[in-house]
């Protein structure tokens, strides 16, 4: 019963054009307004038993102005006047009630729970504007120095119950300056949370870091590298015959099968350009293993490939291609990072993947030299590349590296 009290309270006034944010500072207002009203006839119970009805009768007409407004509010939606009209009552009751209790002393410093309208103009309106309400604040302050001259000291409260209120006030005041600065605290560290997990998601772990640590362009050459290249064989045509849904949702299968081995192998992801998916070993991490990281991927990922379901009756051939050597690597983009790499051993990586066979890893001399005492490879031969001169190739055939997962 209290959840639903609750979430119906914070739709009061909602409108569903709202964008987030202003829905979200809609719903925190109504359930902040609604306990202060409240808390104001409470108060005001409180000093009338303590035989102080001028005391009393100012949280009343608080609670009273203030329940009116929320009605307003669910009636109208005019969130600004609602916001105007919480904030200005909350500046205006701790100072008037502290002048009929007799100024700073005798009404126990009641004024400190009117900061509680510039902390609130930061929560719920733009930060520009809580100067003016902070503004507003001092004054009342400094004209509360003024009038403790000019107005009768005394009540009827007793020289415990003016410390009690004292310890009260500096309680309940502190605590909702904490929980504010909590709250503002823990939102800004799931932010920070949310972003570093962005950019996890599009550069290296090892990039982000150095990215947050220094403002300057990252890129590095690393003289010992291995890339990989997967692509669908014939899905131009086999694309064609089904739904744009179905093709994202096969493909998404796929790829996050790939990506959970690259996380596996401990690779880099470096992008997928439609069904072309590229992967780099010993970048921007070097490694001693970076041929026989990659080519153990590359293997799991046709293992793998056997065991996904077929849609219609039909399945995803990949070709795979593999090559070693250095590269060039770094981050491009102002607004939109990517981590890429640049060479001639990408080019030819990808060469060796658009010239393989269906179902077929096929590498490089280059990368045979480095893993031919730890898989079975078998000699395909001399072929043409494209825009290159004539090159040997090998098919990685199985594995006998005893690959171990770090």
């Amino acid at each position: 019963m209290l959840k639903d009290l609750f979430i119906w309270i914070a739709r009061v006034g909602a409108n569903p054009a709202d964008e987030d944010d202003i829905a979200l500072k809609k719903s925190l207002l109504m359930v902040c307004s609604l306990p202060f009203a409240i808390a104001g006839f409470a108060w005001g119970i409180m000093y009338y038993n303590f035989d102080e009805p001028l005391a009393a009768a100012i949280p009343f007409i608080y609670g009273i102005i203030s329940l009116l407004s929320i009605l307003h509010f669910g009636l109208t939606r005019r969130f600004q006047f609602f916001r105007f009209s919480q904030l200005t009552l909350i500046l205006m009751l701790p100072f008037l009630l502290m002048q009929a209790l007799g100024g700073y002393i005798s009404g126990s410093a009641v004024i400190m729970w009117a900061v509680i309208c510039p902390l609130g103009a930061m929560l719920f309106d733009e930060p520009r504007r809580a100067l003016h309400w902070f503004s507003a604040f001092l004054a009342l302050v400094v004209l509360s120095g003024f009038l403790e001259f000019k107005i009768d000291t005394t009540n009827n409260l007793s020289p415990d119950l003016v410390i009690f209120f004292f310890a009260l006030n500096l309680a309940g005041i502190g605590s909702i300056i904490f929980i504010m600065v909590f709250y503002f605290v823990s939102q800004k560290n799931q932010f920070q949370e949310k972003a570093d997990s962005l950019l996890l998601n599009i550069l290296p772990k090892a990039i982000v870091a150095t990215l947050k640590d220094e403002h300057q362009t990252v890129a590095d050459h690393y003289e010992a590298s291995s890339i990989l290249f997967c692509d669908i064989v014939g899905s131009t045509p086999l694309f064609a015959e089904m739904r744009p849904a179905d093709v994202v949702d096969w493909l998404n299968e796929v790829f996050s099968m790939f990506d959970q081995l690259v996380e596996k192998y401990g690779v880099e992801k470096i992008r997928t350009i439609g069904d072309n998916y590229m992967v780099a070993s010993g970048v921007p991490t070097p490694r001693e293993d970076h041929a026989q990281a990659i080519t153990s991927l590359a293997l799991e990922i046709l293992n793998g490939l056997e065991d996904l379901p077929e849609r219609n009756g039909k399945r995803l051939d990949f070709r795979l291609g593999i090559n070693s050597g250095p590269v060039v690597a770094g981050v491009i983009g102002k607004s939109k990072f990517q981590y890429d790499v640049w060479g001639d051993t990408v080019n030819v990586a990808s060469r060796m993947e658009s010239h393989g066979e269906t179902g077929k890893i096929q590498i490089s001399a280059s990368t045979y030299e480095l893993i031919k005492d730890d898989f079975e490879c078998e000699h395909r031969g001399v072929i043409q590349i494209k825009g290159k001169e004539e090159a040997e190739t090998w098919f990685v055939i199985k594995s006998n590296y005893n690959f171990a997962i770090q």
